[in-house]
């Protein structure tokens, strides 16, 4: 008998495990992350432009920005946002967007993760009788067409540094006979772009760099937030319902030490993190906006403006 209910209680544990597991892993996607999306270098000729005028290295940087966007998985910064800060803090003065300003721009903005690239190669090739690959002009026609997008694209924590994922994605499109691209330097509107060759390895492209991030966890694979103030005994912390906190949620709170770095490199080393409380959320739409939230304290005391808040 003792064996036969312990078979049954384990059974029954089993369905109870993975609904509480299937649970916590929906609880644990609730928070979105927030990324900032830098304009890509172009590192080509500077010949290509977007339909509205734009060099490709905007171009990429919006329709990454927009692809985020309709995944519904993170908080993307508008590029506005972006290069006020830039201008502001006199970041990327060199024309080129490093990982290090990239960091400092994204946590002034709030964002955990900041993606930067370049775009090393952009545009059509064709090959001639001999084989050999030679770059068409406008209006020529061949009977082999191909386009080339390539990117070197980086992910960087934005508290610590950190270059989280380097990738170089290369994608191919070609057209072995029919019609074929015009290869003009500005394409006339989105449609003529999305059918081209090279606005369809472009978007290949960005599906990789989606996807990679999707993989990294949204890079560090951790959500964090930020304490921007306590009012009235209450902490308020930058993340609402924007972000996809809901009230009753619980946090952790953590103080970040001074930043090591290595004495030889220069290399940060990361920080000391100490525990100081934890929080629960009572009104996500804090300012009306839904990018803040009113938290009540259950644990701690004296939290100030920059402590981290993580999910528990």
């Amino acid at each position: 008998m003792k064996r036969v209910h312990s078979n049954f209680l384990f059974i029954f544990a089993i369905p109870f495990f993975l609904f509480s597991t299937a649970v916590a892993q929906e609880k644990a996607k609730t928070a979105k992350m927030r990324v900032a999306v830098f304009a890509f270098e172009d590192k080509t000729d500077h010949r290509w432009h977007w339909w509205n005028g734009q060099p490709p290295g905007d171009g990429m940087a919006d329709m990454i920005t927009t692809a985020l966007v309709k995944s519904g998985n993170y908080r993307v910064f508008e590029r506005q946002e972006i290069e006020k800060i830039m201008q502001e803090q006199a970041l990327g003065m060199s024309g080129a967007v490093t990982p290090e300003s990239a960091a400092k721009a994204g946590k002034m903005l709030g964002a955990e993760i900041a993606i930067v690239g370049a775009i090393t190669e952009f545009g059509y090739k064709k090959q001639s009788t001999g084989g050999a690959l030679k770059k068409i002009g406008l209006g020529a026609a061949v009977s082999k067409q191909s386009a080339t997008v390539g990117i070197d694209v980086r992910f960087v924590n934005t508290t610590s540094g950190e270059i989280l994922k380097a990738e170089n994605i290369r994608k191919e499109k070609k057209n072995l006979g029919g019609s074929l691209d015009t290869e003009d330097i500005r394409f006339d509107n989105q449609d003529k772009f999305d059918e081209s060759l090279v606005g369809k390895a472009t978007r290949e492209a960005i599906e990789d760099i989606v996807k990679l991030l999707g993989e990294q966890g949204g890079g560090s694979g951790v959500w964090e937030a930020k304490v921007v103030m306590m009012k009235d005994g209450q902490v308020i912390i930058n993340g609402g319902s924007e972000t996809g906190i809901k009230a009753g949620e619980r946090f952790m709170v953590y103080r970040t030490g001074e930043e090591m770095t290595d004495p030889d490199t220069g290399e940060s080393l990361g920080a000391e993190e100490t525990k100081i409380g934890e929080i629960e959320v009572v009104n996500n739409n804090f300012g009306g906006k839904g990018k803040a939230s009113t938290c009540k304290v259950l644990s701690g005391t004296d939290f100030q403006k920059g402590d981290v808040v993580r999910q528990k």
